[in-house]
């Protein structure tokens, strides 16, 4: 056999057992990898959300690898400005966000809001649960409410940032019966662990967050529950609602992932349709089920409008109840 025949043999073989390789690996991945910015200390929601939404993306192979990154503080705006400052135009950076950083941007008076990121996906929706250590003198809602009215500054509350859920919560319960929001005593923690110290410890009065994050303490009868956020009992959770304990109020915490300023058409497409598989998959619907959260789904431009009625409503509430001013 001629040299020039060996070689142009030797380079069909090389081009073909090239080819069945691509076609054993399968379809190439749109996203190979993503970095996500969850902007919250370890051990909260927004936490659990994004090591929660990384694994299943990597379980799935839909992204080969995920890298998460904590950056806490300010009710999400301090990551939020970075995220914003460091990513432009990356199609491969998240940013883990939700209700909490609305309020918090309305409160800060962030120079930096959700305007300048890309919505890409509403995840989750979670209800509050309302604690006290297992020592407290306070074994109800009502004693609760009877302490804050009498003398509300002897009441503190220990939740997330300022200006998040938890703070309009208790704005609202102050609301509901009677008690001033100017005499409020809360206390905000940056992440889920400092908040959970603080409560078991007998720092704050009484605690509240999403039911997942107190859950073990719970069980373990470490933290008595007294309330629920939700419109009705929690399924599986027998804790009575604030409603039925006739304190009107009723509020969910929704989380999100946003995809960098900037970033183009395909690009925002192509998270949209990571994110979509992975929330569709046994991983993350497992994971729903285990922390109580609900499925909430909403992508692309539904989220976005979604987004906006959100931020308007969300300063609405906080100026009638006198955290922001006008």
């Amino acid at each position: 056999m001629k040299s020039g025949k060996f070689t142009s043999l030797t380079r069909l073989l090389a081009t073909s057992v090239t080819a069945l390789g691509l076609l054993a690996a399968g379809p190439a991945l749109a996203i190979d990898s993503i970095k996500m910015l969850v902007p919250a200390n370890p051990g909260g929601g927004w936490d659990q959300t994004g090591r929660g939404l990384q694994h299943a993306l990597q379980q799935n192979d839909i992204v080969k690898k995920v890298q998460v990154d904590n950056k806490g503080g300010a009710a999400g705006t301090i990551g939020l400005a970075q995220f914003v400052n460091s990513s432009k135009g990356d199609g491969n950076a998240l940013l883990v966000g939700g209700s909490v950083m609305v309020g918090g941007i309305a409160l800060n008076k962030s120079p930096v809001n959700l305007s300048q990121v890309t919505p890409i996906a509403r995840l989750t929706g979670e209800y509050d649960v309302l604690v006290v250590p297992a020592s407290s003198p306070i074994k109800s809602l009502k004693e609760l409410i009877a302490q804050f009215k009498a003398n509300p500054g002897s009441v503190s509350w220990g939740g997330g940032s300022a200006g998040g859920t938890d703070h309009i919560i208790v704005a609202m319960i102050a609301q509901a019966t009677g008690v001033d929001a100017s005499k409020i005593n809360y206390i905000p923690f940056a992440g889920g662990g400092e908040a959970q110290a603080a409560i078991m410890g007998g720092h704050v009065t009484v605690g509240l967050s999403g039911y997942n994050e107190f859950a073990g303490q719970i069980e373990s009868k470490k933290l008595r529950p007294i309330a629920v956020t939700s419109g009705k009992r929690l399924p599986g959770i027998d804790v009575p609602t604030l409603k039925e304990q006739g304190v009107d109020v009723e509020l969910a915490n929704w989380r999100a992932v946003f995809g960098a300023p900037g970033i183009n058409e395909q690009q925002k497409k192509d998270l949209i349709a990571a994110v979509e598989k992975a929330v569709r998959s046994k991983t993350w619907q497992d994971l729903l089920a285990k922390n109580g959260w609900s499925d909430a789904y909403m992508a692309g431009d539904e989220f976005k409008t979604y987004l906006t009625n959100e931020i308007t409503k969300t300063e609405q509430i906080m100026t009638s109840l006198g955290l922001v001013k006008k």
